[in-house]
């Protein structure tokens, strides 16, 4: 049986954990589509420089693990004169970490819009950047929908990064009731539901989002 009275005795410390979750979650979402995108665009840019940029970027920030990266902003941010609280350096580690994935699956949506349509739209008069804003982007974002609803549910699981480093998300908060209480499975059950009622919405609305392109194509 759950010990449901560990979880309503600590109830204000896990809806302390569960809104950082959710804050960190919304900013790092923003903040690593619109990463994500940028570099994207660099990737397939007719510009050698804006390539190798884009290219260096996601080869080496994909294939360094989330929890090096949350940690060297953490620990690595005070030697550079501008220290970072936990919150703040997963955060960031998390947007950049996120954005390098997101890179990669706008990059594949791009390529699937027709080369016609950048010609088209280039010969019109368009500039690079007016074309991909106004005519490749608004197509290619309708078909990897599936990919960043993924990514974006990936997202939300990694947020528990910040628990190592101090930065008050759900986990951080589940190690403090478990040290308080001396229980882990029960406590950390209940964390995993709170990350269930993040989850499941997210997954659900990803489905219908992508039914709902799908028809209006």
């Amino acid at each position: 049986m759950l010990r449901f009275d560990i979880l309503f005795k600590h109830w204000d410390m896990y809806m302390l954990g569960f809104g950082n979750t959710v804050k960190v979650s919304l900013i790092a979402l923003v903040a690593s589509f619109i990463l994500g995108t940028i570099v994207a665009v660099f990737r397939i840019a007719p510009w050698r420089p804006l390539n190798w940029i884009g290219a260096v970027y996601v080869e080496f920030i994909r294939n360094i693990p989330l929890l090096l990266i949350a940690l060297l902003f953490f620990l690595g941010s005070p030697a550079m004169g501008l220290p970072l609280d936990g919150f703040e350096a997963g955060t960031i580690g998390l947007s950049i970490y996120t954005a390098s994935f997101i890179a990669e699956a706008i990059r594949a949506g791009i390529q699937a819009v027709p080369r016609g349509q950048t010609e088209a739209a280039r010969s019109s008069g368009l500039t690079y950047m007016q074309t991909m804003r106004y005519v490749v982007l608004p197509q290619a974002m309708k078909i990897v929908i599936p990919p960043l609803g993924n990514q974006f549910l990936n997202l939300v699981k990694n947020s528990s990064v910040l628990g190592v480093i101090a930065g008050l998300d759900l986990m951080y908060y589940a190690d403090l009731v478990s040290t308080k209480t001396f229980v882990t499975f029960d406590v950390y059950i209940f964390v995993a539901l709170f990350y269930l009622v993040l989850t499941i919405p997210i997954s659900f609305g990803v489905r219908y989002l992508e039914k709902r392109l799908a028809h209006g194509r």
